[in-house]
């Protein structure tokens, strides 16, 4: 620029752009990146959290429970546990939770949880979502066994790409 001429030349604005641009494409990079990598961690987090409800759920009743039955059940059936309430007036309440797989597509579905009690209940509760459930492939599928004391669960949570696997052991409570 001469003196006394204001403003600026050209070449100036042109190289302004383009730092300008550069800045803007890497920021808008690494925005994408940053959404990406937590819409990543949220279905990961997503298949973590079904899995560890289905087994405090499978758990509680099992730590409760006077008998467990994994084999012979027809699917969906995945799971029958049996215990009995013993109240003040030593009235038994009878209880007995069936857990089963719902709206299986895809070699995933839900996993239910149907409690009956002889006072009464009858309730019918969403358990986990997204659990993967394929009776021809055991070793990767959701599966449960029980081998006197010990019930094994193997609960695998599929959502989208993340897939989350965990075994419970529960040990059956003494005397039954």
């Amino acid at each position: 620029m001469k003196s006394g001429e204001k403003g600026f030349t050209f070449v100036e604005l042109l190289v302004a752009m383009v730092i300008m641009v550069t800045i803007g494409g890497a920021g808008a990079a690494a925005t994408f990146q940053v959404l990406k990598g937590a819409e990543r961690g949220n279905s990961y987090m997503s298949a973590v959290r079904q899995v560890e409800n289905a087994g405090h759920w499978i758990s509680r009743d099992a730590l409760m429970s006077e008998s467990i039955q994994t084999d012979n059940l027809t699917p969906p059936n995945f799971l029958i546990l049996n215990w009995v309430e013993r109240d003040y007036v030593n009235q038994d309440i009878r209880h007995s939770a069936t857990y089963f797989f719902q709206d299986v597509s895809g070699n995933t579905g839900k996993l239910m949880r149907r409690h009956w009690s002889s006072a009464g209940a009858n309730e019918l509760v969403l358990v986990a979502e997204k659990i993967y459930y394929n009776p021809a492939q055991p070793e990767q599928s959701s599966r449960a066994n029980y081998a006197a004391p010990v019930l094994t669960v193997k609960l695998t949570s599929i959502i989208k790409d993340k897939i989350e696997s965990k075994e419970y052991k529960i040990v059956h409570r003494p005397g039954m």
